[in-house]
C-alpha cells in the first residue's frame, strides 16, 4: 500500500550557470510529497489500526528532519562563493549551505536522502520511502524515487 502527504514551504535559490532568470535570487513556493510504502497495520486497540502511518505522523516526521530547516530559508550551492560571502554578512538570515546546485532535481533527491532513514520501518509493517516529489511551480516537479 502507497500512502502519500503533501506539506508546503518557501525558500530562495538561484541556479548559478542558468541562463534564463533562474541565475537570479528568487524563490518559490515548494510543495513536497512524501510517499511510504508498507503493509497496513492490523492490530487492534492501535491508534494506527487499519493504516499504513498516521498522515500527521508523516507530516511531523518530515516537518522535523526538512521543513523546518528549509522553511523560510534561502537554499545556496557552496560553490556560489559570491552569494554564500553576501548572504553571510546579513545578520541572523537563515542560510542553507548545500553540498550541490538547488536545482528541483537536487532538492528532491536531497530531500530523499534526509528523510529515507525517518520513516524506515517505523512499525514493524515494512515501511519507507518510496518517493519525495518536488514542485517547484504548481506546472513544474520531479520525483526522486527509491531504485
Amino acid at each position: 500500500m502507497l500512502v502519500t502527504r503533501r506539506l508546503e514551504f518557501d525558500a530562495g535559490h538561484r541556479i548559478p550557470d542558468h541562463q534564463s532568470q533562474c541565475r537570479h535570487l528568487h524563490g518559490h513556493r515548494y510543495a513536497l510529497e512524501v510517499t511510504l510504502e508498507g503493509n497496513v497495520i492490523e492490530q487492534a486497540g492501535d491508534p494506527a489500526n487499519g493504516m499504513v502511518m498516521d498522515f500527521s505522523e508523516i507530516k511531523a516526521l518530515a516537518e522535523q528532519h526538512l521543513i523546518e530547516l528549509w522553511d523560510h530559508s534561502f537554499l545556496v550551492y557552496a560553490g556560489d562563493t559570491a552569494i554564500v560571502d553576501f548572504l553571510n554578512t546579513l545578520p541572523g538570515h537563515k542560510t542553507v549551505v548545500l553540498d550541490c546546485i538547488p536545482t528541483a532535481e537536487n532538492l528532491a533527491a536531497k530531500a530523499f536522502s534526509m528523510l529515507d532513514a525517518v520513516y524506515r520501518d517505523t512499525y514493524g509493517n515494512h515501511l519507507r520511502l518510496q518517493r519525495v516529489r518536488l514542485y517547484e511551480t504548481p506546472n513544474c516537479w520531479v520525483d526522486a524515487l527509491r531504485q
